[in-house]
């Protein structure tokens, strides 16, 4: 790990907090995903050698804390209590983000997967029916796709190919669109009257649907360009 050679501790947060990769690889860990597999899932780019790398780090740090799984099974990745206190940093960063840098979403910011991935754990689980709810989403537009939630309790899964289920509700809709309304830049009505975001099924289940999902994290916080926009008296002002 190299060191900045301060004895400032935002220097030395930043050795271990401030690598590529890092920070997301927390967000992941603080939203819930243990395993090797999700932490794939969540973070579709990063090589596994380098993973695999930023984990030892992160060990080493105190950051994170691996256990082998009594069953036998893969190891589960949890975060220490320091890494636990870096919730308030890795949401406070978010928000920055949302209000300064992500004013809106393009082609190249496109990734319906991670999107699925980040929609399934982002369920208002008291809100879902008693009986399984199996949803297919058809993305069509700047990127395609098919995927599959299975929304049920006590957690609902996201599926690349088809879970063996019959399908309650068909998403038809535009990539760009859905993931501006996860981001809260698209609003439901908007999105289904201009028929960017179609859903077909049950009157009940597809009337329900928009309430389950709790969207992005960060979907609450206004844009800067929103936010900082002249009034209609300072323009004239200027003028």
């Amino acid at each position: 790990m190299k060191t900045y050679g301060q004895f400032c501790p935002v220097a030395k947060a930043a050795e271990i907090f401030a690598e590529r990769w890092t920070p997301l690889i927390i967000r992941e860990l603080l939203m819930g995903c243990h395993r090797f597999s999700e932490l794939e899932m969540g973070l579709p780019h990063i090589p596994r050698s380098l993973l695999v790398q930023r984990l030892r780090s992160l060990e080493d740090a105190g950051v994170v804390e691996r256990k082998q799984d009594p069953n036998g099974r893969k190891p589960r990745y949890n975060l220490t209590t320091a890494g636990a206190e870096l919730f308030s940093i890795v949401k406070g960063l978010g928000e920055w983000g949302q209000r300064w840098v992500n004013h809106d979403v393009g082609l190249e910011d496109l990734d319906p997967g991670l999107l699925m991935w980040d929609m399934r754990r982002r369920i208002h689980m008291d809100r879902l029916p008693q009986q399984r709810v199996v949803v297919q989403f058809d993305f069509h537009g700047a990127r395609e796709g098919t995927y599959w939630l299975v929304l049920e309790h006590p957690e609902p899964s996201v599926c690349l190919q088809p879970p063996g289920f019959d399908v309650d509700l068909f998403i038809n809709t535009d990539t760009i669109a859905m993931h501006r309304l996860w981001m809260g830049k698209l609003k439901w009505a908007d999105a289904l009257r201009q028929e960017l975001i179609e859903i077909e099924g049950p009157t009940s289940l597809v009337r329900d649907f928009p309430n389950w999902l709790a969207l992005s994290l960060f979907s609450g916080v206004a844009s800067a360009l929103e936010t900082h926009r002249p009034s209609a008296d300072q323009v004239l002002s200027q003028s």
